[in-house]
């Protein structure tokens, strides 16, 4: 309705530097600290990983959790590999291709998968259950499984491999649905989880 200045989360962190005021100094000192860990980061890529580890603790997660949660970004980034090899673009292919492998296993775009969660921000592979993670696990490392055999070129035949691959984990939650009488795609995400597991501490007080 208005003409209305906005800027996105990158520009508002460079406005904050340039603030000549000491009520910004805390802010800007903690924006070094996150550069410098960016930078420890990128010469031991170890760090990444024990970081993001001290922060699904945080969140409350399981250990047998993050130890999935952790193998997840191993079997991506065997797929992403594939991907490269076929030319496909870091970016918005890789969006697309992800959206459509969710699509396929699941149902559910990305986003809808996310709604259904009442995720907003927050990663969708860091809100799945245990069910949802093996089988999104499931249809990437059949995808990749694919790919290595097929050598696809370009995104029209990766797409192709992606969607097989995700085909192979649609048929198996069809199967544990049939088996279970529920669905295999929940609702519940990691608040909804942290939230149980401290009903149940309390309860056994």
């Amino acid at each position: 309705m208005r003409l209305t200045d906005v800027a996105d989360t990158e520009q508002l962190l460079r406005l904050i530097q340039s603030i000549p005021s000491k009520k910004a100094e805390p802010f800007k000192m903690w924006l070094a600290m996150v550069g410098n860990e960016r930078i420890d980061e990128t010469a031991d890529p170890e760090l990444s990983i024990n970081r993001a580890i001290q922060n699904y603790r945080r969140m409350g997660h399981s250990e047998d959790w993050i130890d999935q949660r952790i193998k997840t970004v191993e079997i991506r980034k065997a797929l992403t590999d594939e991907w490269d090899k076929s030319g496909i673009r870091e970016g918005k292919e890789y969006a697309i291709l992800t959206n459509l492998m969710n699509r396929t296993w699941s149902g559910m775009t990305i986003s809808e998968h996310k709604e259904l969660k009442g995720l907003k921000k927050e990663s969708l592979r860091d809100n799945m259950t245990n069910t949802e993670s093996v089988l999104n696990m499931l249809a990437e490392v059949a995808a990749t499984d694919i790919s290595a055999v097929r050598r696809p070129k370009g995104f029209d035949e990766a797409a192709d491999v992606a969607e097989e691959g995700a085909n192979i984990a649609r048929t198996a939650r069809e199967q544990l649905e049939k088996s279970t009488g529920r669905p295999a795609v929940s609702h519940t995400n990691a608040k909804v989880r942290k939230e149980r597991v401290l009903k149940i501490g309390k309860d056994s007080e």
